[in-house]
């Protein structure tokens, strides 16, 4: 059903890959996210919540850096376990504290010398500009659907992105105590469309519809990929998965489990996707003076 459309949106659909490092660890966390380009500038849509991180990785390894530079003034000091302890509470790290993360933008230009980002004040929205390239990877650009009452429950619709983050292209360097990309490794991941029907319309007060929820989830490094008709028209954008309380609770219940009884509990959600609505990106595009396509 969707082939043909996926053929249309694929390219101008690209991943963000990421790394990071949690404080007090060596082993890597890849990770990935998903944007799509809006016309022929180099102008990009992803999620307000993968464009923050995007803005904070340098303050991150700086924040991280001041750490490092004023425990090294203390190597050869008897109390150094006990300094350390005080300069990570200084610095309120702990175990699950991002210290170190980079990005890669695949296949988006030849090169970038700034990353404009514009966030939206209220909707999980950004707008990536990239400025000082000399070429584009990616082919055409999204059309945004014109008529969005055409937006209604019970439409089949499709998104793309790129959730499974299969690269290796990364190591951990000892010498630097940093992560790094290399040119080794797989550099690619997977795209992956999971489609569904629109079963409501979302509003934050109840009056103005600002987003579409799916009967399906979107999956998590799908946030920033197209919501897209069978014709590849675009609807929305991917931004979270919600998880609706369906009230069938069962407690402490004996069952059968391979033969044997077993007592259980289980308390079930439904899973569905919630995407930015096509007429809350179209109007911030504008806002910001950024030209896009409908049809």
């Amino acid at each position: 059903m969707f082939v043909n459309a996926i053929d249309r949106v694929d390219p101008f659909t690209r991943p963000i890959h990421s790394i990071l490092r949690l404080f007090g660890h060596n082993e890597i966390v890849p990770g990935s996210a998903t944007l799509f380009f809006v016309n022929e500038q180099a102008c990009a849509v992803t999620c307000k919540h993968v464009a923050e991180l995007i803005a904070q990785s340098d303050a991150i390894f700086r924040h991280y850096n001041t750490f490092r530079a004023e425990l090294r003034q203390f190597q050869r000091d008897r109390n150094y376990a006990t300094i350390q302890k005080k300069l990570e509470e200084k610095y309120q790290f702990k175990s699950e504290t991002v210290i170190r993360l980079r990005n890669m933008f695949m296949n988006c230009v030849d090169q970038f010398s700034e990353l404009k980002i514009d966030l939206h004040p209220t909707q999980d929205l950004a707008i990536l500009r990239f400025i000082g390239y000399n070429k584009l990877l990616y082919k055409s650009h999204a059309v945004f659907l014109r008529d969005s009452s055409r937006v209604r429950p019970g439409r089949t619709l499709c998104r793309l992105g790129y959730p499974f983050p299969e690269f290796t292209n990364y190591l951990y360097n000892a010498k630097t105590d940093d992560i790094e990309w290399t040119v080794g490794g797989r550099e690619t991941t997977p795209k992956f469309p999971i489609d569904g029907i629109v079963t409501r319309l979302l509003s934050d007060n109840g009056a103005d519809v600002t987003g579409i929820e799916m009967s399906t989830p979107g999956l998590r490094g799908q946030s920033g990929g197209p919501l897209f008709d069978t014709n590849g028209v675009v609807y929305g954008m991917q931004t979270e998965t919600r998880h609706l309380h369906l009230g069938f609770d069962i407690e402490d219940r004996q069952v059968l489990v391979n033969g044997r009884k077993a007592r259980v509990s289980n308390y079930p959600f439904l899973n569905v996707g919630a995407c930015v609505h096509v007429d809350v990106i179209k109007r911030f595009l504008a806002d910001n003076g950024v030209n896009y396509f409908e049809e």
